[in-house]
């Protein structure tokens, strides 16, 4: 059995930067546990990080969230407290400037994995995105989600996100 997490955007603008909310800084703790576990167990772990340019406001999503974040080489753009001390070296690292990332679905196509779990940010957008991609990806593999390791600004749109994941045959914890 192959493992793979995927930590999906836990960066400071969306836990305590430009679209942080309250509470999304308790994720940290359990997210940087659960990438401990899972190469102890010989999985792997990879993470997907929301990156815009200065032309952000002039993108699409820019024009229905216009509020700038996660700019590449700025503080919000870094990963977040103990999940970045956690992260190594050798982990891989898709940067995407949309919700979800096609690189990361095009790279699990070449891979073996049976279990994707991912955490992180924002349950019913990037988290929901990357999700149904890694499903699409890995048909046959076991997708994962800890409802304890996401969270949003919403709770009850954060509700809805996982009953469609669920919907999909999500595995949901």
């Amino acid at each position: 059995m192959k493992k793979l997490l995927i930590v999906v955007d836990l960066q400071n603008d969306f836990v305590c930067g430009a679209l942080g909310f309250a509470g999304a800084e308790k994720l940290d703790a359990g997210i940087a546990k659960r990438m401990d576990e899972t190469r102890a167990q010989g999985g792997d772990v990879v993470f997907t990080m929301d990156t815009h340019g200065e032309n952000y406001a002039a993108t699409q999503e820019g024009k229905k969230l216009p509020v700038a974040h996660c700019l590449r080489g700025t503080k919000g753009w870094a990963l977040y407290g103990r999940t970045a001390l956690a992260k190594r070296a050798y982990d891989r690292c898709f940067e995407k400037n949309t919700f979800g990332s096609l690189e990361l679905a095009d790279w699990l196509r070449t891979q073996d994995y049976s279990h994707i779990e991912l955490a992180g940010l924002v349950s019913s957008i990037c988290v929901l995105s990357n999700a149904i991609l890694a499903k699409a990806a890995l048909p046959d593999a076991e997708i994962i989600i800890d409802s304890r390791l996401t969270a949003g600004p919403d709770p009850l749109l954060h509700a809805k996100a996982l009953d469609v994941l669920r919907g999909v045959q999500v595995t949901i914890l």
